[in-house]
């Protein structure tokens, strides 16, 4: 329990050296590339109803060439994200009798848990600026039971947004699977049968120069919804530089998952992204991944193989993926490699 970043951490003390990064790796002072043209794309749904190609044509160019967008007109009634958000914010908030004591938890099996840094914080070298919560989300009726109980409006508040992105999540496959011409139902089913939520909660650090929230990295899923409040800190990689995904007003950031990457046989990109701290402001993050149920199999669309773009996957079970991308610690260098196809 003390390892919870406000349990410990008061604004007068230095960084602690086991959060400070490897020079190469630390954010600096300056890491965010000014350059307004490498903007990352914002996208209007609710644009389809009079222009549906053109709504596809925009997600799978910033698919290609950012890996990730940003959404508005979505559908999800801004009230309840602002709900869902202040939820959460009050969650952590709560003093740790009250919040923390039951789902506080080194156990990597414990499906709904309160971590701090990372499940590898025992052995990994350097811990990251960040508690996070984790829990699945479907089915409801199955999960639902295991959720924290305070706040009073968690259960109700969270379901519903869960519920809500959802629907957003596959509105957008659905998109992408006709741009791709493999079917708008190709993503139905078992590629997109589980949720996990995932909130992450930054407070504010004394030196952020030196430290990260998350590491670079690549997700695992297959898309991944966030609502990222609004306090900038999350980054892109993009042609050596990373990009600052600024926040807007009732906005859903969307980033490219690992398994869209291989279904799409390499024509969508998955982008590295990374999360930097700030000294005077708490961010909180809600991330709704997308994933293939563990026994999904994953294998390049067929539809989308052929003499000019030959096949540059295998196929494989989805666990099998996500268990090898947790033993190379997700390091984006080395993930793919047991799944590609020697040319």
């Amino acid at each position: 329990m003390e390892k919870l970043v406000p349990n410990w951490y008061s604004a007068a003390q230095p960084l602690p050296e086991t959060y400070i990064f490897p020079p190469d790796a630390r954010p600096g002072k300056f890491s965010v590339a000014p350059s307004i043209s490498n903007d990352i794309p914002v996208i209007d749904l609710g644009s389809q109803s009079h222009d549906r190609a053109l709504v596809i044509q925009q997600i799978l160019e910033a698919s290609q060439e950012f890996g990730f967008f940003q959404v508005i007109n979505h559908g999800i009634p801004e009230a309840l994200m602002n709900d869902t958000m202040d939820v959460f914010k009050e969650f952590f908030e709560l003093p740790l009798e009250e919040k923390r004591a039951s789902i506080y938890s080194d156990d990597p099996n414990k499906v709904c848990k309160l971590v701090h840094s990372s499940v590898n914080y025992d052995w990994e070298e350097v811990h990251l600026w960040r508690d996070f919560l984790r829990h699945p989300c479907e089915p409801l009726e199955k999960f639902m039971p295991i959720w924290p109980r305070k706040p009073i409006k968690y259960r109700e508040h969270v379901s519903k947004c869960f519920t809500q992105v959802k629907k957003v999540a596959l509105d957008i496959l659905e998109l992408i699977g006709e741009g791709l011409g493999i079917g708008s139902e190709y993503f139905n089913d078992e590629l997109s049968k589980e949720t996990d939520i995932f909130v992450n909660h930054y407070p504010p650090c004394p030196d952020p120069s030196l430290t990260l929230g998350i590491t670079k990295h690549s997700d695992p899923q297959l898309i991944t919804i966030l609502l990222q409040g609004d306090v900038s800190g999350l980054q892109v990689l993009k042609d050596g530089e990373w990009i600052g995904v600024e926040p807007i007003s009732n906005g859903l950031v969307v980033n490219i998952g690992y398994q869209l990457r291989i279904i799409s046989n390499g024509k969508l990109k998955c982008a590295e992204h990374r999360v930097v701290t700030n000294s005077s402001t708490v961010r909180t993050t809600i991330g709704f991944f997308i994933t293939p149920s563990p026994d999904c199999y994953i294998e390049p669309a067929a539809a989308l193989i052929n003499a000019s773009n030959p096949r540059l996957y295998k196929g494989f079970r989805y666990e099998e993926f996500r268990a090898n991308y947790f033993r190379k610690q997700g390091k984006t260098e080395v993930v793919l490699e047991p799944f590609k196809i020697e040319s």
